[in-house]
């Protein structure tokens, strides 16, 4: 499908699923490189990491485990600025290696309050990795070491991206058409 509509609004494809796979590809190959030996938990951010979270997760080689942790900023098509933490961290972080997983890196509050929080557990290190980043949008300092694309300042929906809460189910990432 090249065009969906959601809503109120419609959507064309901007990213097709073999892209995405492509990418996921070669941050699973950073990550195999870069933390073999370190045994990582990956923190994989609901609702909207879980496709690119399962994605990457098949293509680890390395031993690691996952958790899921729930943060919520969005309501529609805007963010509401404030995080609001809605599932809480229930392993043992002292010491480990630890990977967020999310799907789109916007402004950056919503890592930067997961990376403090983190911090309140001692972990060895804090790694990002995130399928999207929107580099226009950035208002933090943010150490991104895994990113699998860079995009434009677009509304998204698919591969896990929501409207509303729908949309998430699309194999291919779509924009909004104005």
């Amino acid at each position: 499908m090249d065009i969906i509509h959601i809503k109120d609004k419609d959507f064309k494809v901007s990213i097709p699923e073999e892209e995405i796979l492509k990418q996921v590809d070669r941050v699973a190959a950073e990550i195999n490189r870069d933390l073999a030996g370190k045994n990582p938990l990956f923190l994989a951010v609901l609702n909207g990491s879980f496709m690119f979270a399962s994605d990457l997760m098949k293509r680890l080689t390395i031993p690691c485990e996952i958790s899921f942790v729930k943060l919520a900023s969005y309501q529609g098509v805007t963010s509401t600025g404030v995080v609001r933490d809605v599932i809480g961290i229930n392993e043992n972080l002292t010491g480990r290696t630890i990977v967020i997983v999310e799907d789109i890196i916007e402004s950056g509050t919503t890592m930067l309050h997961m990376l403090e929080t983190l911090g309140t557990y001692s972990p060895e290190s804090v790694h990002i990795a995130t399928l999207l980043v929107k580099p226009e949008k950035l208002k933090v300092d943010l150490n991104i070491e895994y990113a699998a694309m860079n995009i434009p300042n677009d509304f998204i929906v698919g591969y896990g991206l929501d409207y509303d809460g729908f949309g998430r189910n699309y194999k291919d990432i779509y924009s909004v058409i104005d």
